[in-house]
């Protein structure tokens, strides 16, 4: 199950997403978050689905990398929707002691789910299409004015990228740890909740001290190459904007016109 999950991975192929400017990826993701909760009736949330449809094959990202990062969540998926479904208004179409299911309720499930799966997948593509360090080059421009307040922007793009990249490395350790204790003969599937919890034990603590290494060697490595954060240093490779970001910029605002049209009139 650990293994399985892909967030924070990057995939290299030569899809239209790759080729991007990395600032106007992360400008159309925030933009794209916030047209995600903008979506009032199944016209405006199945133009957003559409979209997010058409993101994953102009990735060339394999599908099976986005059913993994939605692994990690399915259960905050399946619990919100739920929930949602005992909360609603309208119709009762059944009822059980004080639960009942409505139009209304229905509504609501399909609408959190398909909200919550869009944010996940629209999130890991890119991730999926962005590299590390094009990720980290992008929060550090889109940033920089807060350097006007004395904000180091460049350290803390560095700490959002090196936790993001490390998301994989870790969850690849938690299983190999789990591996090495179930090997040992610890048994971390049978018996109730609290007895699971106290069998996680044994992994926490191996994984919290192979993190504090892996963490202190990376501040070695930086430390003997010199690193000292943002102050005077160059690219070697510099971001520019070309027709493609345009393009891309004039679809983004052509799909939120198309949910606001479809909110008002629909």
């Amino acid at each position: 199950m650990i293994r399985d999950i892909a967030i924070g991975q990057f995939y290299p192929a030569n899809g239209i997403l790759h080729k991007l400017d990395p600032r106007v990826k992360v400008l159309m993701l925030i933009g794209f978050i916030v047209l995600i909760f903008c979506t009032f009736n199944f016209f405006a949330l199945g133009l957003v689905a559409l979209t997010v449809v058409a993101a994953m094959f102009l990735s060339k990202v394999p599908i099976k990398l986005y059913l993994k990062s939605m692994k990690a969540i399915i259960i905050v998926i399946l619990i919100t929707s739920l929930l949602n479904l005992f909360y609603g208004s309208g119709e009762v179409l059944c009822q059980w002691w004080i639960f009942k299911i409505t139009y209304g309720g229905i509504y609501n499930a399909i609408f959190v789910a398909v909200r919550i799966i869009s944010l996940v997948i629209i999130s890991s593509a890119l991730t999926f299409t962005t590299s590390p360090t094009d990720l980290t080059d992008a929060l550090e421009r889109l940033m920089k004015p807060l350097s006007v307040f004395k904000i180091k922007t460049h350290e803390i793009a560095m700490m959002m990228t090196i936790a993001l990249r490390f998301v994989p490395t870790l969850l690849e350790e938690t299983d190999k740890i789990m591996s090495a204790q179930k090997a040992r003969g610890a048994d971390m599937e049978s018996g109730n909740l609290l007895k699971r919890i106290k069998a996680l034990v044994p992994v926490l603590i191996p994984l919290f001290v192979s993190a504090f290494r892996r963490a202190y060697d990376l501040a070695m490595a930086m430390e003997c190459r010199c690193y000292q954060g943002g102050k005077g240093r160059t690219r070697m490779k510099q971001l520019k904007t070309s027709k493609r970001d345009y393009v891309a910029v004039l679809i983004s605002l052509i799909i939120l016109a198309g949910v606001i049209i479809c909110n008002i009139l629909l």
